[in-house]
């Protein structure tokens, strides 16, 4: 028999605090986005190649948007690492190519930075010039 960690139970409630704090941002930034004129495709889809926290649609783009809580925009930006930003760049091209009437979208890598006391900050297209994302 093996004695179960003291640290286990304060482990689990911060890992469920974390998800409940990550599922209030997502809704957040998803009614930003709604007011700003986008449709929200899907919360927390999974892919084969990883999870996107938000896909969202205006016009002919699709945006696969990244929800970050930080104290700031700048740590939010870094809090993305250049391999997160390539496997959501192809979960959002494998998403784009999967139905028919995205097909055709130009498909964009947002961020949606939530800070506390500040308003949402959207940053559209948050990591130009690293390709496209197939």
């Amino acid at each position: 028999m093996t004695a179960s960690s003291p640290l286990r139970p304060l482990r689990q409630a911060r890992g469920a605090a974390a998800r409940r704090s990550g599922r209030r941002a997502e809704v957040l930034a998803a009614l930003w986005l709604m007011a700003k004129g986008y449709r929200i495709l899907g919360f927390r889809l999974a892919t084969p190649v990883g999870e996107i926290d938000l896909l969202a649609q205006r016009g002919g783009v699709l945006a696969v948007v990244e929800v970050k809580s930080r104290t700031g925009l700048e740590a939010a930006l870094e809090a993305v690492t250049w391999e997160q930003r390539a496997r959501l760049r192809r979960a959002g091209a494998l998403v784009a190519a999967g139905r028919a009437g995205l097909r055709h979208a130009v498909v964009r890598l947002d961020l949606m930075a939530l800070a506390p006391g500040r308003l949402p900050r959207h940053v559209p297209d948050a990591w130009p010039g690293e390709g496209g994302l197939a």
